[in-house]
């Protein structure tokens, strides 16, 4: 059962810097393979790269009625599964674990797909192994399936519309 979405605030990252330091041990404990101690990534890094208003990368996050964050996702270059040819992606994108099935990640996708549009992008691309249904709701096709360190991975695009 889905519940309503609580109010939320869409802020760019770096209007919200103190969010980092969750955001960071979220990664960890989301994306263990990559993040967590024997992976490549460093997740606050990888966040603090995302702090731009007006270029990629770009995050954003999703605060609630308290200034708490309840979700990000963040528009890059590349991601799992692109292609010298494909981009922008939507990535990092992460709700809450005591916020899921609230509307949070519908919320944070439309988001990204007004900021795609505002930095001039007609079409955008992510790699998926949850929330597929936000992004089949939302017009997103599925391309192709890929390998990822947590599993096979299915690669989205979405032409934005600019109405």
């Amino acid at each position: 059962m889905t519940r309503a979405a609580p109010n939320l605030r869409i802020v760019h990252l770096v209007e919200a810097p103190e969010t980092v330091p969750t955001l960071a041990q979220w990664f960890v404990e989301e994306w263990a393979p990559y993040y967590g101690p024997d992976g490549p990534g460093v997740a606050e890094d990888d966040l603090l790269a995302c702090c731009n208003r007006d270029e990629i990368p770009i995050a954003l996050v999703a605060l609630d009625d308290e200034c708490n964050v309840v979700g990000t996702a963040a528009l890059k270059p590349e991601s799992v599964g692109s292609e010298p040819d494909q981009g922008p992606w939507l990535a990092a994108f992460l709700v809450s674990t005591d916020h899921r099935a609230e509307g949070v990640g519908t919320v944070l996708v439309e988001a990204i797909e007004k900021e795609a549009l505002r930095l001039g992008f007609q079409t955008i691309y992510t790699s998926a192994d949850a929330a597929e249904d936000i992004y089949r709701r939302r017009g997103w096709k599925a391309l192709k399936e890929v390998s990822s360190l947590r599993g096979p991975i299915t690669v989205y695009r979405r032409d934005l519309d600019r109405r």
